[in-house]
């Protein structure tokens, strides 16, 4: 019996929560991938101490609260961007968001609970249940993963398991080496029951160093790219008196010599929509010299409005042009936006009730000698299906970002941390341009090859490197792990459905 199952049901609350918060250190900034491991091993004891479903399904609430918290704190950032019609919203935003995501943990700690009649049973039907709701947390209501398990392995070899299984397959993979370890400490021969779960650890992390030592090396390809940071903080982003300041920072850094093979601005780099912004991109293409340019632009068609990335050839000529698809809930849109704008609710990236409208899906972009990209504005690159979403593979992943709406704490580390995820999963290099940090240029391995730091002004030339050959997961996807999970859950339940007969 576990000794937490004497203890006030207000106290396992509690120690739930404060065990979440303290796990969430495993995310970026911090990366101390050590404290999610314990965390997760700790909250098995306190959720077998619960005497009822009822109690487990709370535990899971609050110690995912408290994770969600911690780990999404930079959530109350774009609320103060302009403070007076938004600041209101952001402990709103953050209880939420928190408590709105810990429902999917919630539902996996009681269901397993109700299944499993022993410790062991309810610690494995854990890492099924709850694997199965951080899936779902990735696709339903167009899905929200970040903070998943899975990132705190990305400064690790662990890490290269996501060109197998991907990141929900990794959260398995996580949960499948902590639980059994807490189950092990509520025996009564606690150093033996530990054996066979420890052993499991040991030879899980052989062979993921083992594996990442096999990964192929990344090689060097025959193209130079500029990535352009013009550092322009959200407030004053679209003020007349700072905008022509930071488009002209934009054009120097693009004049500079040598020349590269591409230039890569941000999202939303043009200070004007694309149908009045000749002028502008006459200006980018004389700077640029003949070097072809990705930019961030908003455009309009009729009454719709669109986040987009154009391409400029070496003419200066629009080549190509990506409308995104994936947009950001009460960010770039509002649900039932015409019904919220008569409330005074719009999105915080839009200037109606309506907000932006969606592209049609993933696409490759055609990028002349470089080859075909495969194009990521801001939030796209943080779902996994998306970049696996496209008809044909792209030579290199391209993301252009705004991350001055996360602030300069915690946010946009971890979007790139989700991105350098995104890298390892196809085999394939990005292209990072972040408006204010952190730009990147990333390997198929998912390590940053060259990068501007959060907060600075400038550009840096990087090389970009040759892609890999398709891995497993950008040939299969999430449907087998999905497929495999709902097996186990069904062949646990039996099992123990016939045991208990």
């Amino acid at each position: 019996m576990t000794p937490v199952r004497g203890w006030p049901s207000s106290l396992r609350l509690f120690a739930a929560a404060a065990l979440g918060a303290f796990g969430a250190f495993g995310q970026a900034p911090h990366g101390y991938w050590g404290a999610t491991v314990v965390a997760l091993v700790l909250i098995v004891p306190v959720f077998l101490g619960s005497e009822t479903r009822a109690r487990a399904g709370w535990i899971g609430w609050f110690f995912a609260t408290g994770y969600f918290a911690h780990a999404l704190s930079w959530i109350i950032e774009p609320f103060q961007v302009d403070a007076e019609r938004h600041a209101w919203m952001a402990p709103f935003a953050l209880v939420f968001m928190a408590g709105g995501l810990a429902l999917f943990w919630a539902v996996a700690f009681r269901l397993a609970r109700h299944v499993g009649t022993t410790a062991m049973q309810q610690s494995v039907l854990l890492i099924a249940t709850l694997s199965l709701a951080e899936l779902a947390r990735g696709y339903v209501l167009t899905g929200f993963p970040w903070g998943g398990v899975a990132q705190i392995w990305v400064n690790t070899p662990v890490a290269q398991l996501l060109s197998l299984v991907g990141p929900y397959g990794l959260n398995a993979l996580t949960f499948a080496v902590a639980f059994p370890i807490g189950a092990a400490l509520t025996q009564e021969r606690r150093l033996r029951a530990l054996v066979r779960p420890l052993g499991f650890t040991s030879a899980a992390a052989a062979l993921a160093v083992g594996y990442a030592s096999m990964r192929p090396i990344v090689q060097e390809g025959p193209h130079t790219v500029r990535v352009v940071q013009p550092n322009a903080p959200q407030h004053q982003k679209w003020d007349p008196a700072y905008a022509p300041l930071f488009f002209a920072r934009q054009i120097e850094y693009s004049a500079a010599l040598p020349r590269p093979d591409l230039i890569v601005w941000p999202e939303t780099a043009v200070p004007a929509w694309l149908g009045s912004a000749q002028s502008y991109l006459t200006a980018i293409a004389d700077a640029a010299q003949g070097t072809p340019v990705v930019l961030g632009i908003q455009r309009g068609d009729g009454p719709r409005i669109f986040n987009s990335m154009v391409y400029l050839d070496e003419a200066g000529q629009q080549g190509g042009l990506y409308d995104k698809h994936h947009l950001a809930p009460f960010g770039e849109y509002v649900p039932f936006g015409e019904l919220m704008g008569r409330f005074g609710i719009y999105g915080m990236a839009a200037t109606t009730g309506h907000g932006f409208s969606a592209g049609p899906g993933p696409e490759l972009l055609g990028l002349g000698k470089l080859g075909k990209a495969l194009p990521l504005i801001c939030y796209e690159a943080v779902f996994p299906q998306d970049v696996n979403g496209a008809a044909g593979r792209a030579d290199f992943l391209l993301q252009i970002t705004n991350d001055a709406w996360f602030g300069t704490r915690s946010g946009p580390f971890q979007h790139l941390a989700q991105a350098r995820m995104r890298a390892i999963e196809q085999g394939l290099p990005m292209i990072r341009s972040a408006n204010t940090g952190i730009s990147a240029m990333i390997d198929p391995l998912g390590q940053v090859t060259a990068s501007l730091a959060l907060g600075e002004a400038g550009y840096v030339d990087a090389i970009l490197p040759q892609p890999h050959q398709p891995t497993v997961y950008s040939r299969i996807g999430d449907s087998p792990v999905l497929g495999l999970l709902l097996f186990l859950t069904a062949l646990a339940w039996f099992n123990i459905r016939r045991l208990t007969k």
